[in-house]
């Protein structure tokens, strides 16, 4: 926890001193104390993911949504608690506790959702759930914008690594994502995360089912194999969304793959980019650029992963207000930043 003192957690190394008073916060926004604003059961992530038949209304992925953020995405979807301050602080006890009940629920995993800005206090909380008992693979579920601090503080505890990348150009990090050297962190944290974990899967915990993410190319390496209803239980699974008129960003970023990553990781396309704000591009992606995007897939032979259903609409879009932020298809509430503090 003394890192907090001057952090350098993440990439940004601020320097701030997180353990003194509200107002010295750092750029992420947030002191030394860990906040959380929701845990549920999430069935809407990839099948190696979930792992789970959402008909059951069992298993699915245990996401645990952290407070605050230290990238500052123009058009994120969760705003609301990576900049607007939603979330409740919480000890390293009591995360322990949610991540228990989370297991009890039938979590095929432990799902941290951008936590780069808070390891030591997150660490500790999972320590401890070690010790009571949680067993389920642990994932890292970040913006790709680690330090290589944390991430060193994280080897021993994250089983599978979830990172975004988001692009590779300098341009756009810089314009969208408020982080002009987001290029070169991000790539080298993946690659970091490569080679901690090896890809393995295991059989979930729950029956197979479908989701929103949809198979559109199989691993070739007869080593991996991965099957619908299997779940990953250690290794790196990349993302990247999509952005609308951006497709030399994807181009670049779908390439870097195939040189680095092919047979080492998996790669998830998303296309559910929603204009959230004023700064991102305004509209939906189009059909002809869903297709261009499928195009570069076969060009540049890449075999192992998922790509998303081409979807437009925003009525997706999580409110964490509520007590469950996402649509009860979707989501099973766990616990709530508005609940009582323990």
């Amino acid at each position: 926890m003394s890192l907090y003192k001057n952090c350098r957690l993440c990439p940004r190394g601020c320097g701030a001193d997180r353990s003194a008073p509200a107002l010295l916060r750092g750029l992420c926004g947030e002191t030394e104390e860990l906040r959380i604003a929701f845990a549920g059961i999430h069935k809407g992530e990839e099948p190696p993911i979930t792992g789970s038949d959402g008909s059951t209304g069992s298993g699915g992925s245990g996401t645990i949504f952290i407070s605050g953020c230290n990238l500052g995405c123009a058009f994120c979807q969760n705003h609301q608690i990576s900049k607007n301050g939603i979330g409740r602080i919480v000890s390293a006890g009591e995360l322990a506790e949610i991540c228990i009940e989370l297991q009890d629920a039938d979590a095929e995993n432990i799902n941290i959702v951008t936590g780069s800005h808070a390891v030591p206090a997150i660490v500790k909380g999972l320590e401890k759930a070690r010790k009571q008992g949680l067993s389920i693979p642990v994932l890292w579920n970040s913006s790709g914008y680690d330090g290589e601090e944390s991430l060193a503080l994280l080897k021993d505890t994250v089983d599978v690594y979830l990172p975004d990348l988001k692009t590779l150009d300098p341009g756009l990090s810089g314009k969208f994502f408020s982080a002009p050297d987001y290029p070169e962190r991000a790539s080298s944290a993946i690659l970091k995360m490569i080679e901690y974990r090896e890809l393995c899967f295991g059989p979930g915990r729950n029956a197979p089912f479908v989701s929103s993410y949809t198979p559109a190319f199989i691993v070739a390496q007869p080593t991996i194999e991965p099957i619908v209803h299997e779940t990953l239980i250690s290794g790196v699974m990349i993302r990247h969304l999509v952005l609308p008129g951006c497709l030399d960003s994807t181009r670049a970023v779908l390439s870097w793959y195939a040189q680095n990553c092919k047979g080492r990781a998996l790669l998830s396309v998303m296309t559910q980019y929603t204009p959230v704000g004023n700064d991102g591009p305004d509209r939906f992606l189009s059909g002809k650029e869903y297709e261009e995007v499928l195009s570069m897939l076969d060009e540049f032979e890449i075999d192992d992963g998922y790509c998303q259903e081409y979807i437009t609409g925003s009525e997706w879009l999580p409110d964490f207000t509520r007590q469950n932020p996402f649509s009860s298809e979707l989501s099973v509430p766990v616990w709530h930043y508005s609940s009582s503090a323990k």
